[in-house]
């Protein structure tokens, strides 16, 4: 696994901000508007996956960094589901679902290997002068 200095410089930012933009694209269909709680719990999953990487990155911690690894994957597989729910009312097609879904098992997948990575590593992080 390479090094990175900042958190846009990990692949699973990266794959979730993409997948962040595919979710932002279908909730704003007119189907979302009339389903506010969907809505709002779809776009807020697919934020925290973005959000937590990128705050567990700045907290200088692996040991944090990983918590907050573990939370964004969490609202990862939260997003894997709320596409579910989504397919089920009909809001998003086969094509657009599997597309997602794909992303999402991918980026629990990467968060999953940098997650031991970390682990594996010995370094404890600036924090904790390692």
């Amino acid at each position: 696994m390479s090094s990175f200095n900042d958190f846009e410089e990990i692949e699973a930012w990266k794959k979730a901000r993409v997948l962040l933009k595919e979710v932002y694209k279908v909730i704003k269909r007119p189907c979302f508007f009339n389903d506010g709680t969907m809505q709002g719990q779809f776009s807020g999953a697919a934020l925290s996956v973005m959000n937590n990487i990128a705050e567990g990155k700045d907290r200088d911690g692996n040991k944090e960094f990983i918590q907050f690894l573990s939370i964004a994957r969490g609202s990862a597989g939260e997003v894997r589901s709320m596409l579910y729910a989504a397919i089920d009312q009909e809001y998003i097609n086969r094509e657009e679902f599997n597309y997602m879904r794909g992303l999402t098992v991918e980026i629990s997948k990467m968060i999953k290997a940098l997650m031991k990575y970390l682990k594996d590593s010995g370094r404890k992080g600036f924090k904790f002068k390692e």
